[in-house]
């Protein structure tokens, strides 16, 4: 399968012209990421749009006490926001990118993308609801960030990124890391979510147990 074939899986690449699939057949290349590995680093030239093929990128920050804190995810069919931000503007990437598990990402060089958003519909359209969610997501993290604790926050990640058999898997130390705090507190906090009943640990991993207490949890105002 090409890069084009697997673009084209997703709605943002469809309905392409005969010209805009040949200019992104001949420039897109596609590159491949294990696990924890750095896809994009903080002061590095962006030399195109990251497009995620199958799998996950975070996008993260680090705070001045060394902790990271996740700013969002890129699942399969979305874009970089920063990177494009970076692209169209001359700026170095302000972030990091990590792949959460093995992931592929089509890599579009920066002068065929630009021509694709001068002459494609569906590429204005996929930059514009890029730029939209990134700020959606961004508003909404910094909204829980100063109205919600760490209890809440934890809880609302879980319930989040849980699988529909509410199979979470993440260690303590990558859940801290996403919320920007301490394993120590994270690890505190499952402990308590454990004696309640509300989750189950294991290696690597957590299953949710109860979650209508854990929505009580994440609708209940702060002391």
């Amino acid at each position: 399968m090409s890069v084009l074939d697997e673009l084209e899986r997703y709605e943002s690449f469809r309905g392409l012209s005969d010209q805009g699939k040949t200019l992104l057949a001949q420039g897109a290349v596609r590159k491949e990421c294990n696990r924890s590995t750095i896809a994009l680093m903080k002061g590095q030239a962006v030399s195109g749009a990251y497009v995620v093929l199958s799998g996950k990128l975070r996008v993260f920050t680090l705070a001045p006490n060394g902790t990271e804190a996740t700013l969002y995810f890129i699942a399969p069919g979305e874009t970089c926001v920063l990177a494009l931000n970076c692209l169209f503007n001359d700026l170095l990437y302000p972030a990091w990118v990590q792949a959460e598990e093995l992931t592929a990402i089509s890599l579009i060089p920066g002068t065929v993308y630009r021509k694709l958003f001068e002459r494609e519909a569906v590429i204005q359209n996929m930059t514009v609801h890029a730029l939209s969610s990134a700020v959606f997501r961004l508003m909404s993290e910094l909204e829980q960030i100063h109205s919600t604790h760490h209890k809440q926050r934890l809880a609302n990640f879980i319930l989040l990124h849980a699988s529909s058999c509410g199979l979470l898997q993440m260690t303590q130390q990558q859940l801290a890391h996403h919320l920007g705090t301490t394993r120590e507190v994270i690890a505190r906090l499952l402990q308590e979510f454990v004696a309640n009943g509300f989750v189950r640990t294991q290696r690597g991993a957590l299953l949710i147990l109860d979650v209508p207490k854990l929505r009580q949890i994440v609708l209940t105002s702060p002391e």
